[in-house]
């Protein structure tokens, strides 16, 4: 058995690998303050923000917010045929979806500038 030096590597203070603490420690706590705060703000912005997204050349409209919650919905009447509901699934369906890519948009424009550089799982491409 190798005999010990009574002193665990794994502990060791100061240094550049040692656990002591950094200057920049304030700084860096100010920088994600200020990060965060800036954060929340385009958050806020992105919520009042609202996007339409549209099927069939207009015969649905889904208006949806920046937080991705449907705020309207209007359907043409002239679509609404009770032998074929399944189009109208699909025409709903369809502009739902548009909607929520434009959202997605509106968050990649509004969040990429505050995110970029930073690995955020759900943010990042």
């Amino acid at each position: 058995m190798a005999k010990s030096s009574g002193r665990n590597r794994y502990l060791r203070r100061g240094g550049s690998r040692g656990g002591g603490t950094s200057r920049s420690a304030p700084q860096n706590a100010g920088q994600m303050a200020e990060a965060q705060a800036l954060l929340q703000k385009a958050q806020e912005e992105l919520a009042a923000e609202t996007v339409e997204g549209t099927s069939g050349g207009g015969a649905v409209v889904i208006t949806m917010n920046g937080e991705q919650k449907i705020t309207n919905v209007h359907i043409n009447p002239e679509v609404i045929d009770p032998e074929d509901s399944a189009m109208l699934e699909d025409l709903v369906l369809a502009a739902i979806r548009d909607a929520s890519d434009r959202v997605a948009q509106l968050q990649s424009q509004s969040l990429g500038s505050l995110t970029a550089g930073f690995n955020i799982p759900g943010l990042s491409d």
